[in-house]
Protein backbone atom coordinates (compact mmCIF):
# COMPACT_ATOMS: atom_id res chain seq x y z
CA UNK A 1 0.00 0.00 0.00
CA UNK A 2 1.07 3.51 -0.99
CA UNK A 3 1.74 5.62 1.69
CA UNK A 4 1.60 9.49 1.63
CA UNK A 5 2.27 11.97 4.42
CA UNK A 6 1.48 15.62 3.66
CA UNK A 7 2.94 18.19 6.03
CA UNK A 8 0.02 21.02 5.04
CA UNK A 9 2.40 23.68 6.76
CA UNK A 10 4.90 23.17 4.45
CA UNK A 11 3.89 22.63 0.78
CA UNK A 12 1.87 24.72 -1.23
CA UNK A 13 -1.44 23.54 -2.64
CA UNK A 14 0.24 23.97 -6.27
CA UNK A 15 3.34 21.44 -5.57
CA UNK A 16 0.51 18.95 -3.66
CA UNK A 17 -2.26 18.89 -6.15
CA UNK A 18 -0.72 17.36 -8.72
CA UNK A 19 0.36 14.36 -7.30
CA UNK A 20 -3.45 14.15 -5.28
CA UNK A 21 -5.06 14.13 -8.89
CA UNK A 22 -2.42 10.91 -9.68
CA UNK A 23 -3.56 8.83 -6.91
CA UNK A 24 -6.02 6.53 -6.47
CA UNK A 25 -9.84 8.42 -6.06
CA UNK A 26 -11.28 5.70 -4.50
CA UNK A 27 -8.38 5.54 -1.56
CA UNK A 28 -7.51 1.97 -2.44
CA UNK A 29 -4.02 0.93 -2.20
CA UNK A 30 -2.97 4.44 -0.44
CA UNK A 31 -3.05 5.64 2.82
CA UNK A 32 -2.95 9.59 3.18
CA UNK A 33 -2.23 11.14 6.16
CA UNK A 34 -2.22 15.34 6.36
CA UNK A 35 -1.35 17.28 9.33
CA UNK A 36 -0.99 21.16 9.83
CA UNK A 37 -2.55 24.47 11.24
CA UNK A 38 -6.52 24.86 10.20
CA UNK A 39 -5.56 27.62 7.53
CA UNK A 40 -3.28 25.66 5.66
CA UNK A 41 -5.70 22.40 5.31
CA UNK A 42 -8.39 24.49 4.46
CA UNK A 43 -6.35 25.68 1.33
CA UNK A 44 -7.08 22.06 -0.13
CA UNK A 45 -10.32 19.87 -0.45
CA UNK A 46 -8.63 16.46 0.77
CA UNK A 47 -10.34 13.48 -0.34
CA UNK A 48 -12.82 11.83 1.48
CA UNK A 49 -10.46 8.78 2.41
CA UNK A 50 -7.80 11.26 3.55
CA UNK A 51 -7.05 11.34 7.43
CA UNK A 52 -6.95 14.87 8.36
CA UNK A 53 -5.41 15.78 11.67
CA UNK A 54 -5.10 19.64 12.46
CA UNK A 55 -1.98 20.64 14.23
CA UNK A 56 -1.20 23.85 16.16
CA UNK A 57 2.24 24.64 17.36
CA UNK A 58 5.92 24.25 16.30
CA UNK A 59 6.52 21.37 14.80
CA UNK A 60 3.23 19.86 15.48
CA UNK A 61 2.45 18.38 12.03
CA UNK A 62 5.64 16.47 11.66
CA UNK A 63 5.09 14.91 15.33
CA UNK A 64 1.82 13.61 13.58
CA UNK A 65 3.34 12.52 10.55
CA UNK A 66 6.14 10.63 12.69
CA UNK A 67 3.39 8.78 14.50
CA UNK A 68 1.14 7.82 11.71
CA UNK A 69 4.32 6.59 9.88
CA UNK A 70 3.66 3.04 9.06
CA UNK A 71 7.42 0.69 8.59
CA UNK A 72 7.45 -1.27 5.93
CA UNK A 73 8.78 -2.06 2.18
CA UNK A 74 5.97 -0.37 0.62
CA UNK A 75 6.09 2.89 -1.38
CA UNK A 76 6.53 5.75 0.76
CA UNK A 77 5.86 9.72 -0.33
CA UNK A 78 6.61 12.84 2.25
CA UNK A 79 4.77 15.54 1.09
CA UNK A 80 7.41 18.20 2.74
CA UNK A 81 10.87 19.49 2.36
CA UNK A 82 11.46 19.98 6.26
CA UNK A 83 15.13 17.72 7.10
CA UNK A 84 13.26 16.43 10.04
CA UNK A 85 11.70 13.30 8.01
CA UNK A 86 15.28 12.94 6.75
CA UNK A 87 15.98 10.08 8.99
CA UNK A 88 12.45 8.48 8.69
CA UNK A 89 12.99 8.44 4.66
CA UNK A 90 16.21 6.79 5.43
CA UNK A 91 15.39 4.22 7.30
CA UNK A 92 12.28 3.37 5.00
CA UNK A 93 12.87 -0.18 3.45
CA UNK A 94 10.93 0.52 0.54
CA UNK A 95 11.54 3.56 -2.33
CA UNK A 96 10.57 7.15 -1.09
CA UNK A 97 9.55 10.28 -2.92
CA UNK A 98 9.66 13.88 -1.56
CA UNK A 99 7.34 16.17 -3.28
CA UNK A 100 8.63 19.82 -2.37
CA UNK A 101 10.04 22.88 -3.68
CA UNK A 102 12.99 22.87 -1.50
CA UNK A 103 13.65 19.96 0.18
CA UNK A 104 16.24 19.96 2.31
CA UNK A 105 19.97 18.56 1.91
CA UNK A 106 19.25 15.27 3.73
CA UNK A 107 15.88 14.45 2.27
CA UNK A 108 17.69 14.70 -1.34
CA UNK A 109 20.73 12.13 -0.05
CA UNK A 110 18.15 9.62 0.86
CA UNK A 111 15.35 10.01 -1.58
CA UNK A 112 13.86 10.90 -4.94
CA UNK A 113 13.04 14.61 -4.91
CA UNK A 114 10.45 16.10 -7.74
CA UNK A 115 9.14 19.61 -7.32
CA UNK A 116 5.76 19.41 -9.68
CA UNK A 117 5.84 23.12 -10.52
CA UNK A 118 9.48 22.68 -11.99
CA UNK A 119 9.58 19.32 -13.06
CA UNK A 120 6.21 18.87 -14.02
CA UNK A 121 3.69 16.45 -13.31
CA UNK A 122 5.23 13.02 -15.70
CA UNK A 123 8.17 12.55 -13.27
CA UNK A 124 5.83 12.12 -10.48
CA UNK A 125 3.86 9.55 -12.63
CA UNK A 126 6.47 7.70 -14.01
CA UNK A 127 7.46 7.17 -10.27
CA UNK A 128 4.42 6.08 -8.85
CA UNK A 129 4.16 3.92 -11.96
CA UNK A 130 7.40 2.19 -10.97
CA UNK A 131 6.47 1.84 -7.60
CA UNK A 132 3.05 -0.01 -8.69
CA UNK A 133 4.99 -2.37 -11.23
CA UNK A 134 3.17 -0.50 -14.10
CA UNK A 135 6.36 0.87 -15.56
CA UNK A 136 5.89 1.49 -19.76
CA UNK A 137 7.21 -0.79 -21.84
CA UNK A 138 10.21 1.02 -22.61
CA UNK A 139 11.05 0.51 -18.71
CA UNK A 140 11.82 4.22 -18.59
CA UNK A 141 11.20 5.67 -15.31
CA UNK A 142 12.18 9.28 -16.10
CA UNK A 143 15.52 9.03 -15.98
CA UNK A 144 17.82 10.96 -13.20
CA UNK A 145 16.34 11.41 -9.95
CA UNK A 146 12.61 10.58 -11.56
CA UNK A 147 12.73 7.03 -10.66
CA UNK A 148 11.68 4.97 -7.27
CA UNK A 149 14.62 5.09 -4.40
CA UNK A 150 16.32 2.15 -3.49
Amino acid sequence: MLQVLVDADNVAPTRLLPLLALLPADGREVRLVVSGRDAALARVRWPAHAEVVPATGWQRADVVLAAAYRPGSDPLVVVSGDGDFALLAARHHGPVLVVSEAASARLRDTATVIDPVQDGVAPLRRWLDAVRGDVGDNGDTGGAGAGPSR
